[in-house]
């Protein structure tokens, strides 16, 4: 009951950050004097729909996106008598730009908002450290491993390994209990799963840079051959098979937990969050082209990795194992991570996103900037009609990663517990 709550109030959430980023536009045009013909959620057929004003308000079958219909978007529009002079294309620059801006910023407004909820209810966690490799405890390196199995779901899972006594190398190097380990020979490590794949091939000495706490110190560390059963990039734990790799003898630790802010302390506290949490939504936005082929993979029955894109029907389902667990604060991450999304995606400068439409602005307010110093009239506005080529693309290709997705989240989810 709970886990169906749970997905019910994300998708809910999800259609909220939707409206919000529409909200965003037409606020933005019906304060600029620009005539909003419909304010819609959805796409497809018309559920419902009422009209207040000159504005036409509704919800549509497919939960999808929605849209804001602004009079004069492109000069390709065909306007009504009252709508030429209101058109949006005839306005100012600045004006066509904050309109285009207000929907991402409707998302950012709504995601920090949930970020100081989060911060107020349950502290902030450190996103930049949450995933890197801090160790968690230090001693000898066991000599072998089991093969992987499958638990009781029938998921795979590592094997054990061997009982061992006595200290490990990176323990003797004087590695301790909650050093950061931030580089191995020069080379930055980001998490615990890269630490592994540089040290495993690793002989000799290698030097191990960590930080603790305001120091940054580096350790000489001879490594020690082990027994381990290891994959590929893009094979499953079932294809693991066994090599004979290096070890220092170091298992992953966990960070402190965070603790609840006040109102006061919240609000710089969550500026600096968000900013951390728009540099890893944008860094994994630039790796979704990547990502893909590991969604096509499980599609086939590959298991899913963790770090492949998700649709919003698995966003939902994620939100729903969370409800269950009763870990609000994850929620709410969640929900605050997809609208931080939903905002930068947008301002890729691609048609028909709204980052392709300020960069059509951009260029039509520096060209007319230029004819103007050369003595000429401002050019005509831009023949869209000569951009539905990129237009159409960006549209299928948008449109292939979210079958794919949306297959893959059906067939193949991605579960956290």
């Amino acid at each position: 009951m709970m886990f169906a709550f749970g997905v019910t109030l994300f998708a809910l959430g999800i259609g909220l950050s939707i409206a919000l980023h529409e909200y965003g536009h037409f606020l933005t045009a019906k304060a600029f004097g620009m005539k909003v013909r419909r304010y819609f959620i959805g796409f497809g057929p018309t559920l419902f729909s009422w009209r207040r004003g000159e504005t036409e308000y509704g919800l549509k079958a497919i939960p999808a996106g929605g849209f804001c219909d602004i009079a004069g978007m492109t000069a390709l529009d065909e306007l009504e008598p009252d709508e030429h002079e209101r058109a949006m294309y005839k306005q100012a620059t600045w004006k066509r730009l904050v309109v285009m801006l207000g929907g991402p910023m409707g998302n950012f407004v709504f995601g920090f908002v949930l970020v100081v909820v989060l911060a107020v209810g349950w502290g902030l966690p450190n996103l930049m450290l949450s995933s890197s490799a801090v160790v968690g405890d230090v001693g000898c390196v066991a000599a072998s491993q089991e093969p992987p199995r499958q638990d009781a779901q029938g998921r795979w899972v590592p094997g054990g390994v061997s009982d061992c006594a006595g200290t490990g190398p990176a323990e003797e190097a004087g590695i301790e209990p909650g050093d950061l380990i931030v580089a191995v020979d020069g080379q930055p490590v980001a998490d615990f799963g890269e630490l592994v794949r540089l040290v495993q091939p690793a002989e000799g000495v290698i030097t191990v840079t960590v930080e603790r706490g305001e120091e940054r110190l580096d350790f000489p560390v001879q490594v020690e051959p082990a027994q381990r059963y290891v994959i590929e990039p893009g094979q499953s734990l079932e294809q693991a098979r066994p090599e004979t790799v290096s070890a220092i003898g170091v298992g992953a630790g966990r960070l402190a937990p965070p603790e609840p802010l006040g109102v006061l302390p919240a609000v710089p506290a969550s500026v600096a969050f968000t900013g951390d949490m728009a540099v890893l939504t944008w860094d994994a936005m630039l790796r979704i082209p990547e990502r893909m082929p590991a969604v096509v993979r499980s599609i086939m029955g590959e298991d899913r990795d963790p770090d492949t894109p998700i649709s919003v029907v698995g966003a939902s389902r994620i939100g729903g194992e969370v409800a269950e667990r009763g870990l609000w604060e994850v929620f709410i991450l969640l929900l605050a991570s997809l609208n931080f999304f939903i905002g930068l995606f947008n301002l890729l400068p691609l048609l028909p996103l709204d980052g392709g439409h300020i960069a059509v602005t951009i260029y039509e307010s520096i060209r007319n900037r230029i004819r103007r110093m050369m003595g000429k009239p401002n050019g005509a506005p831009v023949d869209y009609t000569k951009l539905l080529p990129i237009t159409f693309t960006v549209m299928l290709l948008g449109g292939a990663v979210m079958l794919l997705t949306i297959t893959a989240d059906i067939v193949n989810p991605i579960r956290l517990f």
